[in-house]
């Protein structure tokens, strides 16, 4: 497929490697959510959660999952 078969943006959940007393973990996110919005303009506002935690699969810094609504 190809972004054209996207209707809009629904969620993001943007996991952050951080230590415990890190707590801008949003900040982070707001690359992801400005990302979607500059792609698909008005459609790709969203509902979001931002969460920090010790360790994230393969040793990666920051990982986004989307749940996209798509074209029929």
């Amino acid at each position: 497929g190809d972004l054209d078969q996207v209707k809009g943006v629904v969620r993001l959940g943007v996991f952050v490697a951080s230590e415990p007393d890190f707590n801008g973990q949003p900040l982070i996110a707001n690359g992801a959510s400005d990302l979607m919005v500059e792609i698909f303009g008005e459609d790709g506002q969203h509902v979001r959660a931002a969460v920090g935690s010790i360790a994230l699969p393969l040793g990666a810094s920051v990982e986004v999952e989307m749940i996209l609504e798509l074209r029929s």
